[in-house]
Formats: structure tokens, sequence, C-alpha cells
């Protein structure tokens, strides 16, 4: 059978996608850095290095060599986010559809992934998929709707829709990619914040209230940078941000935990085979919302803690001692801050 869906990268999230892929008797190629995991996935049908446990479908193969997706009519790119460039760069520059399912801001640039893979790969076409996606329940088959955003709008979602759709798999289409990259890449900082919550022991409350004051960053943001208020509010967004802030399934979450009990962020991401994305995000988040004019605070909360600037109680302390405000945007109150 022609494999018509290349995967790159083998992490935990690539390796789900290829099991989803595979999930009809579909042959699916996959791309690992590591000649040990590429001899894993063709011989034992393991990952064991990023997805344990899982048994990988016999119609998942892998390779190390990178060239063997050059006549793949549609790649799905899985790479961490600040290795994306690197990736592509290495990629023969065709005219197919690439597929973006990493989140994240390129840190020292602040292009979002979109920007990054229109410079490395200007004859592709550039589709994003996000959503509330543990890699973990996505190999194993349950249910899952991700936003499958196309810069092609429905001509690519036409081609991509059929493809990548499975019985446990739903993609909603949109056509704003801003939009489902911002919602991927912000949740992840505020992510660590609910996880800093956590590893405080500051309750259920403190926890929603956070995530609805984080959402309100993340529209701020969206929509000073393009992007529409309901694809905020969609799968890409809001979906993505109560999944990744309320569980400790998530890397960034995980990380948050770890700062709140104490420990440092080299500490929190030491022995992790997987990327906390959102530690790399946060710092160049802050910077383009200050260039912006758009007040995000428990993003630069996030900032402090990261840089070990303050224990996490003191940031936890200065955020509750802002002045008080309006919840709603314009909403007239003399001095209202942000």
């Amino acid at each position: 059978m022609t494999r018509a869906i290349g995967i790159i990268g083998a992490g935990a999230w690539g390796t789900a996608l290829a099991q989803a892929m595979a999930s009809d008797g579909s042959q699916v190629l996959i791309w690992a850095r590591e000649a040990e995991l590429v001899d894993e996935i063709n011989h034992r049908h393991i990952n064991s290095l990023f997805l344990p446990g899982a048994r990988l479908a016999d119609s998942i193969s892998a390779t190390k060599q990178i060239g063997d997706f050059s006549d793949f009519p549609t790649l799905l790119i899985v790479t961490p986010a600040q290795h994306l460039a690197r990736v592509l760069a290495d990629l023969a520059d065709t005219k197919r559809d690439l597929v973006l399912c990493s989140k994240g801001i390129e840190a020292g640039t602040g292009r979002l992934m979109a920007d990054v893979a229109r410079e490395a790969a200007p004859r592709a076409a550039i589709a994003v998929l996000s959503g509330p996606t543990f890699a973990h329940e996505v190999a194993a088959g349950l249910p899952t709707a991700v936003t499958l955003a196309c810069a092609g709008a429905e001509a690519q979602w036409d081609r991509l829709a059929p493809a990548l759709s499975r019985p446990a798999l739903r993609p909603y289409f949109s056509d704003d990619v801003t939009g489902a990259e911002i919602g991927g890449a912000v949740k992840n900082v505020l992510a660590i914040a609910c996880g800093v919550v956590d590893g405080l022991g500051l309750g259920q409350n403190a926890r929603a209230a956070l995530i609805a004051r984080g959402y309100a960053e993340m529209v701020r943001f969206g929509l000073a940078r393009g992007a529409r208020a309901e694809t905020m509010a969609g799968l890409s967004g809001l979906g993505d941000l109560v999944l990744t802030c309320s569980s400790t399934s998530s890397r960034n979450f995980s990380l948050g935990k770890a700062l709140g009990e104490g420990k440092s962020a080299a500490e929190g991401l030491a022995g992790k085979n997987s990327v906390a994305e959102g530690a790399h995000t946060a710092p160049i988040l802050a910077e383009l919302a200050r260039r912006d004019g758009v007040a995000m605070p428990i993003v630069d909360a996030v900032c402090r803690l990261l840089s070990g600037e303050a224990p996490a109680r003191v940031v936890v302390a200065d955020l509750l001692s802002r002045p008080l405000k309006a919840e709603a945007e314009g909403a007239e109150i003399e001095g209202d801050a942000a």
C-alpha cells in the first residue's frame, strides 16, 4: 500500500498520531532522530522512550532518514516548536500539505509555527492541528476532537479532512490559523500557572479562577494578533486550556506543580524525556504582549517563577494584591487596570 501520510517526530504526540492514523489499517511512516527508537518501533512495535505502555500497530514503521519523506503529499510535523525551523530545512520543499501539530512560539524571533513553516517551505500549503489532546488517550483510541485550521481554507480542508479523520479522531474546520496557534501556545504557559496552584495546595476555587482569568489573557493577546474570538472559545483555545490546566498528565502542569512545591525550573524539568513547551514560550510571549500593549499578568508571573526571580507564594501574593477591577473588558471603572 502506498503511504499517503508521513509523520515527522516520534515523541509522545507524534507516536500517538501515528497510532491514530494506523487505526484503520493504513500504512504510516514516522521519522525519529534516535536510531535505537527506529529499531524499537520497527521490530518491537513500541516506543518505550516517549509513549511507554502503548503497543503500536504493525502498519507503523519508522526511519531515521528524513529524505524518505520527499514524495509524501501530506506530512504531519510533530517536532518540538523550537526545532521546527531546523527540521523543515532538512525536508525537500515541495508542493504538499504540511500539518503543524506542535504548539509554541519560536524563542528569539517571536514567530508562530506557521510563519516558521512558510519561510522554510514556501511551496507548501500550511495547516495547523490543535486541540485538547493527551497523547496516551489518542494512542488508546479514546474519542478526541481537534481543530484543523487550514490556511488554504475549504479546498485544503477537502483534501485533509478525509485523510486525517478517524472514528475516534474528529477534526473541525477553521480557517483561523493564527487563532489556533495562539490558543495552543498560550495554554501551555497558563497550565504552568495552574500547576503552581496545585503545588501550593490553593484549592479548586483558585484553579478555576486562574483558568478563567488566564483565558481572558489568551483572548486579549489573540485579538491583538488578528485571531478571532470564536477560535479562542473553541477546541484549540478554551478546550485545550481546560484539559492542560486540570491534569498532571500535562507536562506543563507538572512543571508548575514542581515550582509550587518549591523546586526550581531546572529541577522541575530534570529527567523528562518530553518537552514542557510553556517554559520556552513564556518569556517570548510576555515580550510580545508588552510590545502589543496587552496586559498578561499571569504570564508575567510564570516568567518570574521560571527565572527564579521570586518563589511561588510571593508571586501568587503579588497577583492577589493587584488593583481591584471590572471582570469584563471595557467596563467603566476609573483607574481600571488589566
